[in-house]
């Protein structure tokens, strides 16, 4: 089984400071925050940028070109509901080291973005929902199975399409939970790759709280076929729960030094 990938999540507008940095075309936090998350572990790097109805392809653009010259082209997720933005994202984008994927597309109002992954060679994740959240994984793999269709006639092969079973907030969602990790499993059977934003699990739960569930459901999750997920590799809980069960799942070779390891992560200083 091939090691767990990690999206680092923490470049998003919902945050000020990146929020004020995208406004000013400011390179100075967006470049800090990846630092981190390639220090810590990161394979990918996600470029939240919003709806970005305004300026979004502007951003797009700066944003990937930034990152990409200042991290030895590191591989990255073009986020936001703007396709226009994903595609300026998409045309400057250097491969060298992996293909962008877009985040993301769904069986709904956003199926076109697979289309769009299809014309520019991308990677895509396809978020196994329509109008809101499936009822059951009856209504979650049929989307699965739109996707994956609609993915193959666009020229996709299946290992660039991510699909995500929609990770569920476990407060006031808590019957669920169980009901998603079956999903992850029955996708892994199916031979396709999966991810999901991990956080979302945790979300609104004390601070203290959230690593110890975060760690838990990537541990269930995995255990299940899990392939990837949109997490803060800064936790440095869940980082050992996903590098523990790398080893567990013969991904990684067992060392005793392993936690202190980083020998996962993109290597954008080579």
């Amino acid at each position: 089984m091939e090691k767990f990938m990690i999206i680092g999540e923490r470049i998003h507008c919902i945050s000020p400071s990146i929020r004020k940095a995208l406004e000013e075309r400011d390179p100075a936090p967006i470049l800090k925050r990846a630092k981190e998350q390639l220090d810590a572990g990161a394979h990918y790097i996600d470029f939240n940028i919003g709806p970005a109805e305004r300026d979004g392809a502007d951003i797009m653009t700066w944003g990937v070109q930034l990152l990409q010259s200042e991290f030895n082209n590191v591989p990255l997720a073009l986020d936001t509901a703007n396709r226009n933005a994903i595609e300026a994202g998409l045309k400057v984008y250097n491969r060298e080291n992996g293909k962008p994927i877009i985040n993301s597309a769904d069986a709904g109002g956003r199926i076109e973005l697979i289309d769009l992954a299809g014309e520019y060679q991308a990677k895509v994740i396809a978020l196994c929902a329509k109008e809101g959240i499936p009822r059951d994984n009856d209504e979650r793999m049929a989307y699965c199975q739109e996707l994956l269709e609609r993915g193959l006639m666009a020229g996709l092969e299946p290992e660039d399409m991510l699909f995500d079973p929609l990770c569920l907030v476990i407060k006031g969602m808590q019957d669920k939970q169980m009901e998603v990790l079956e999903a992850i499993k029955m996708m892994t059977e199916m031979g396709l790759l999966t991810t999901g934003g991990l956080s979302n699990v945790s979300n609104g739960c004390p601070k203290h709280v959230r690593p110890i569930l975060d760690s838990a459901f990537a541990a269930m999750a995995m255990a299940n076929g899990f392939s990837s997920a949109i997490v803060n590799p800064c936790d440095e809980e869940l980082m050992r729960t996903i590098k523990s069960c790398d080893i567990i799942r013969n991904s990684s070779l067992y060392a005793d030094s392993y936690l202190e390891l980083n020998e996962g992560g993109f290597a954008y200083n080579v």
